[in-house]
């Protein structure tokens, strides 16, 4: 079945690294979302945050799965917990890949790997709501062959939920 996938990921540090999981995900013939040109991500930016808001839910339409592309500071970003909060509440599946292995294409170094026990938001009754906790599971995109296997990951996680 083929699935529309939301790319949640820290624009300024990761957008190279991001762009090369894209890439690989779109050349295997599967529908990505999520991305949008600098140019246009800063516009939308300069709009105020229910207007990024407004895009991401418009974004997450339609998607099954929502992949969280983690570098050093990803799941601290407000807008990508926003972005796992509004997968969370549409019953999407969420999945974890480490992107610190993958080199930058313009400076082709790494980053620092992501702590997966952060908090990303908290539940009605006040307790914290770690990334960890909530996904369907956590990968490295590098050292476990994430080209031939995003696709199983975000299978399992698919049907995981139902979807």
């Amino acid at each position: 079945m083929a699935r529309r996938v939301f790319f949640s990921f820290h624009y300024d540090n990761d957008i190279n690294r991001s762009m090369t999981v894209r890439n690989s995900w779109v050349t295997q013939g599967k529908e990505a979302a999520g991305f949008v040109d600098k140019a246009d991500f800063e516009r939308i930016k300069r709009q105020g945050q229910k207007v990024v808001e407004n895009w991401i839910d418009g974004q997450l339409n339609g998607t099954s799965v929502t992949v969280v592309l983690i570098g050093a500071d990803t799941l601290n970003r407000p807008f990508v917990q926003y972005e796992i909060c509004k997968s969370l509440e549409r019953n999407n599946g969420i999945v974890g890949v480490h992107i610190n292995r993958v080199r930058d294409m313009r400076t082709q170094i790494g980053s620092s790997k992501g702590n997966v026990h952060t908090i990303i938001g908290y539940y009605k009754d006040g307790k914290p709501a770690y990334f960890d906790d909530i996904c369907d599971g956590v990968y490295d995109y590098t050292a476990q062959n994430g080209y031939a296997n995003l696709g199983s990951w975000i299978e399992l996680s698919a049907r995981a939920h139902n979807k």
